[in-house]
């Protein structure tokens, strides 16, 4: 019976496909992934290296400062031209220049002051004199005697006063810049003026005839009116001593007229609008002037001492 299985067959054997010859044909592609994957490896894991090292050197052209300004984008102007007249000095050189300037305004103004004080110093120095001469009028000496001395003085005051003047045309329009110079001087002039002017006429001296006295005009230099009432107001405190001296002399009619002029000179004051300031603590200082004139008159009236009044009639009033 013959039987029904196949022979066995053997597989052929291939020189081609043996294991070592595939062997052989796999280990270029293995190598070359190996290295591949060792590439990577190394890649990952080394340090950075710094962007500059990557990057071709590039040169850096360095420009003065003046080429960056605005002219810069002019077409009229190179980039970088050199700076030329037009564009302004240098810092320092301009503070330097205006400090300079400042000092010459300075040195000449000192330079002016102190001639304008050298004079000032002969106008009170003058001034001191009348005034000595006007304290005579207290003694028994002779009204006249007493006021020719005064009015010698009055005319080296006028002469100074005009050589004032003939300094402040130098600096014309800076007439109250230098003012504080000589206004205590001018408010002394004036009362010893208005003092002087009342013993010989018995009124008021009048701002006009105080200014012609001094040589002076209402141009540039003239006299300042708060210093004329300045000086009226310290003239009031020569009056009481007055009057009490001249009371003692036996002239019982002094406090009458004096008592008159006061009374309308404070009443004329008061027309002004006087603010807190250095005139108008003058002016309360007269009040007192006045009320001390007032009890002069009144010890001599009560005492029918006043001329072409008697007993009755000051009994009656």
């Amino acid at each position: 019976m013959p039987s029904s299985r196949r022979p066995l067959q053997l597989p052929q054997h291939d020189p081609l496909k043996s294991p070592k010859t595939q062997g052989s044909a796999m280990r270029p592609a293995a190598t070359a992934v190996a290295a591949t994957a060792a590439a990577l490896r190394a890649a990952f894991f080394a340090p950075p290296v710094a962007a500059s090292r990557l990057l071709p050197p590039r040169r850096v052209l360095l420009l003065p400062l003046h080429c960056l300004s605005s002219s810069y984008s002019s077409s009229a102007v190179p980039p970088c031209a050199p700076p030329t007249d037009s564009q302004p000095p240098p810092l320092p050189a301009l503070m330097d220049a205006q400090f300079e300037s400042f000092r010459a305004q300075l040195d000449g103004s000192s330079a002016l002051r102190d001639r304008i004080r050298a004079v000032v110093s002969e106008v009170e120095s003058a001034s001191r004199a009348a005034t000595a001469a006007l304290l005579l009028v207290h003694q028994p000496v002779p009204l006249s005697d007493v006021l020719g001395k005064a009015k010698a003085q009055v005319e080296v005051i006028k002469v100074l006063y005009s050589q004032l003047a003939e300094i402040l045309k130098e600096c014309p329009g800076q007439y109250y810049r230098y003012h504080g110079d000589w206004r205590t001087e001018t408010q002394t002039v004036v009362s010893m003026l208005a003092f002087t002017h009342w013993l010989e006429t018995g009124g008021l001296l009048t701002h006009a005839e105080a200014q012609e006295k001094l040589g002076l005009s209402s141009g540039e230099f003239g006299l300042d009116v708060e210093d004329y009432l300045t000086g009226l107001c310290f003239m009031s405190n020569d009056f009481p001593r007055y009057v009490v001296n001249r009371v003692t002399s036996g002239d019982y009619d002094c406090p009458r007229k004096v008592l008159s002029f006061l009374t309308d000179l404070h009443a004329s004051f008061r027309m002004l609008n006087l603010r807190n300031d250095f005139l108008r603590k003058k002016f309360d200082g007269m009040k007192y002037d006045l009320r001390r004139v007032e009890e002069v008159f009144y010890d001599v009236k009560i005492r029918g001492l006043v001329p072409g009044e008697s007993k009755q009639e000051v009994a009656q009033s």
